[in-house]
C-alpha cells in the first residue's frame, strides 16, 4: 500500500481539486491488486477515524490496483496576540 500526499494542482479532472479549492488537502491511497480489500478497508478507516480525513473519490485501476483520494479540512487560524 502506497501514501501520497497530493498538491493542488496534481490530480487533474476534478474541479474542487484544481487549486481553486484551498480549503482542503489530500491524500492518495494506492492498493496493489494482490493486496485484500480488507486491509485497504481498515487503512481508509484508521485515516478517516484518527486522521479526520473523508472518502472523496475510490477507483478501480485497469490492472486491478485500488486507488482512494482522501480529503481533509486545513484549519486555518489566525494570531490573537
Amino acid at each position: 500500500m502506497r501514501e501520497q500526499r497530493l498538491k493542488r494542482t496534481s490530480v487533474t479532472g476534478h474541479p474542487t481539486m484544481t487549486g481553486r479549492d484551498k480549503r482542503y488537502e489530500y491524500l492518495s491511497l494506492t492498493v496493489g491488486p494482490r493486496e485484500k480489500p480488507a486491509d485497504a478497508r481498515t487503512r481508509v478507516a484508521e485515516h478517516a477515524e484518527y486522521g479526520k480525513w473523508e472518502l472523496m473519490r475510490s477507483a478501480v485501476l485497469y490492472d486491478g490496483a485500488r486507488r482512494f483520494v482522501l480529503r481533509r479540512r486545513i484549519m486555518r487560524v489566525d494570531r490573537t496576540l
